[in-house]
């Protein structure tokens, strides 16, 4: 039943990701942390969103933007090393509350960018860049170039490591960087997948993953393949202001979800 539940969850979660750009660590976490233990979250989570991020990217493959891919996967890579280390060490939970906050305030500020911007229309979203250092019609009021995302990959991963996923943190600075729709989810997907990679290497190596994480892992990412296609088939019928607003709406609401969930652990 604890297996077919997660089955479940996973579906629901990867599905409604799809839609929003992010949320599938943020249904599950909780679920995880309650049949596997808060130590065995990272790793089991880790696992399945290497998963089901892997189908996604494969599923949109010719959608990825190289340009950034290339910035991120230095930064990623010594991030999710780093993080890995700190996690083998302790556990910070005071990160939850840094991580909420830090949603909250990074959705406010991209409102704000959308209002005083609103004549910015989304009709680059299926540009294709073929330099480097060219910067993306942005979507939003912060404007992100390819190189920025050396610096972000790396404390993101950190974090990842760390508690097991950021969920939609970088989701601002690719819409600031003029991804959107298949564009967003495709580039966002492959970079997750390379980052649990690494962070799975360095779990194995500092003696993180056991044996029956593997069981729970295999479910989270079993269940997203039908998650993935239907939220596919969703997702191309959106306009690009709804996916916007759908992101932003979501990365404000997971802040304010991870806020109550630890003032609930508190009290």
């Amino acid at each position: 039943m604890a297996l077919l539940l997660l089955g479940l969850v996973s579906f629901v979660s990867w599905f409604f990701s799809m839609l929003a750009g992010a949320g599938s660590p943020l249904i599950l976490i909780p679920l995880v942390s309650i049949l596997c233990g808060s130590a065995a979250v990272a790793p089991v989570i880790t696992l399945g969103m290497l998963l089901g991020n892997g189908q996604r990217a494969l599923l949109l493959y010719d959608r990825i933007d190289w340009a950034a891919t290339r910035w991120y996967l230095p930064g990623a890579i010594a991030g999710a090393i780093l993080g890995a280390y700190c996690f083998s060490l302790i556990q910070l939970d005071w990160l939850q509350w840094v991580l909420a906050l830090t949603l909250i305030g990074m959705a406010l500020f991209q409102w704000k960018g959308n209002s005083s911007a609103s004549s910015v229309e989304s009709s680059t979203e299926n540009e294709a860049t073929e330099n480097e250092s060219q910067t993306h019609a942005p979507t939003t009021g912060a404007v992100i170039k390819s190189w920025h995302f050396l610096p972000l990959a790396f404390f993101n991963a950190v974090g990842s490591a760390l508690i097991g996923s950021t969920g939609p943190i970088l989701n601002p600075a690719y819409l600031g960087y003029g991804l959107m729709k298949e564009d967003m989810v495709a580039t966002k997907a492959f970079h997750n997948g390379m980052l649990h990679i690494v962070k799975i290497v360095a779990y194995i190596y500092f003696g993180m993953i056991y044996q029956e994480h593997l069981v729970y892992g295999v479910v989270i990412g079993a269940a997203a393949l039908p998650g993935n296609w239907l939220g596919r088939m969703v997702l191309e019928r959106m306009s690009p202001e709804q996916f916007r607003k759908a992101v932003l709406a979501f990365v404000a609401f997971s802040g304010m979800f991870m806020l109550w969930r630890q003032a609930a652990l508190v009290l």
